[in-house]
């Protein structure tokens, strides 16, 4: 029997959703179709606050899952994540006089359960993706940004110093799929133990510099302190803990191909912190069998690409059309689970005219296990004498996972979107053992 959530938020969310039905109030009142905000203009005071240089902004996203089939555990339920963002950018050259410089400030809450813990993968080695994205990193309270941007030389140099996370600049990805697989900055999805994303912040530099208006450059270097990812610690501003500095380097083309957006990124990434071995000891043995501990390697790289493009547009607007994107990561094999990942999709934005800001989009992903990880499982499995499945003790061994996402994008107002989904996962965490599993899953995206 399917069983819905009772959540804090579970009301919340309802009354958004019912509430992005109203499309007869003016911009600037409250639950205004065309208003990106729910409760409106404020009487025209937050327009006012913007050309003065005050951005406020108060943002919910909220996600619901369920196992519809398959998975580790058939019982079938529902859960339901979400987050709170509170958030202010202030323009310091409207309010102080600096020149091109600007502050962000954002407080964020995440609450919930996730269908993917224990429903669709196997508890005793978890899983790679999550069906439901905006859970995790600890369900609290976080200073998520705390920086300050000035740019130089008419804006050719742009430094941005303060508590950030990489995949703010560096492998940025939009996140409007549920799936975990194809929202956000996917090196942080893969090597999650140094690479932090949203929600998460630490002490963080970050240097861009504009080749032309289509062509930059940026190198980063961020603190590498797995402290910061506690739930006690959302606040926490000192270094005690940090084990070494992630440096990653990219590359961003934006051309305009027949007239229409694309982007281009490429880049590496390099720790300097100590990493563990995925199954030699010191002795280059499989530490499994020798009972030594696992070998440290003095660092951690790896690389990525992304691609997204627009392909298609009507001729009265340029906004609605086909895109096109693809992304890829690859690991060090010697101290990373996951050696390689490849993803593709297309999004259609304004579907029909009478639902011009609508928008569909469908992807596929492959999460490639590194065969070292799945041969120290083995050995693992070896020693303990276990070969049965079943058995509680077994250590399930991982190998790929494949996902794919169809959403439907409703566009209730300007400040509500919904998207229902329905996501495909095989071999749920790698492991063959786990059946296939069909979750359907509800995005409510809003800004209030």
């Amino acid at each position: 029997m399917l069983q819905l959530p009772k959540t804090r938020y579970s009301g919340l969310a309802l009354a958004t959703l019912l509430s992005g039905l109203s499309t007869t109030a003016s911009a600037s009142e409250l639950f205004a179709s065309d208003s990106p905000w729910m409760l409106g203009d404020w009487g025209g005071t937050r327009t006012e606050l913007l050309e003065q240089g005050y951005d406020f902004t108060l943002g919910y996203t909220g996600e619901m899952g369920s196992n519809l089939h398959g998975g580790h555990d058939h019982d079938r339920t529902a859960r339901y994540s979400d987050q709170f963002t509170f958030g202010s950018h202030l323009d310091l050259e409207k309010i102080l006089g600096w020149h091109d410089t600007e502050v962000q400030l954002t407080i964020t809450e995440r609450h919930g359960q996730n269908i993917s813990n224990d429903r669709i993968n196997d508890p005793r080695v978890g899983g790679f993706t999550s069906a439901q994205e905006v859970w995790g990193r600890g369900q609290t309270w976080r200073l998520t940004q705390m920086w300050i941007k000035q740019k130089y030389f008419d804006g050719a140099l742009d430094v941005k110093f303060g508590r950030f996370g990489e995949g703010e600049d560096f492998n940025s990805f939009p996140c409007d799929f549920q799936n975990l697989a194809f929202c956000g900055s996917q090196v942080g999805n893969w090597v999650g133990g140094i690479w932090y994303n949203w929600p998460v912040s630490q002490w963080a530099l970050r240097v861009r510099y504009n080749l032309n208006d289509s062509l930059y450059a940026q190198v980063g270097v961020f603190e590498q302190n797995p402290s910061n990812l506690e739930s006690g610690n959302g606040f926490k501003l000192s270094g005690s803990g940090t084990q070494g500095a992630v440096m990653p380097i990219e590359l961003v083309w934006s051309p305009r191909v027949n007239g229409l957006k694309g982007e281009y990124r490429a880049g590496y990434y390099y720790s300097n912190a100590k990493a563990q071995d995925v199954l030699k000891d010191s002795n280059g043995q499989p530490a499994a069998i020798s009972g030594a501990a696992y070998r440290s390697s003095s660092s951690k790289h790896g690389l990525w690409l992304g691609v997204q493009q627009q392909v298609t547009s009507l001729a009265s607007d340029q906004s609605r059309g086909l895109s096109l994107f693809a992304n890829a990561t690859v690991h060090d094999k010697k101290t990373n689970a996951i050696d390689n990942y490849v993803q593709a999709g297309v999004v259609y934005k304004g579907p029909f005219d009478a639902r011009a800001k609508d928008d569909i989009g469908f992807a596929l992903a492959r999460v490639h296990v590194n065969p070292g990880y799945r041969k120290n499982a083995r050995l693992a499995n070896q020693v303990a004498g276990l070969d049965d499945y079943d058995n509680p003790g077994f250590l399930p061994v991982q190998d790929t996972e494949y996902s794919a996402e169809l959403y439907y994008g409703i566009h209730l107002a300007d400040w509500l979107t919904v998207r229902p989904n329905l996501q495909y996962i095989r071999h749920p965490g790698g492991v063959s053992q786990v059946d296939d599993a069909l979750i359907g899953g509800l995005k409510i995206q809003s800004s209030f």
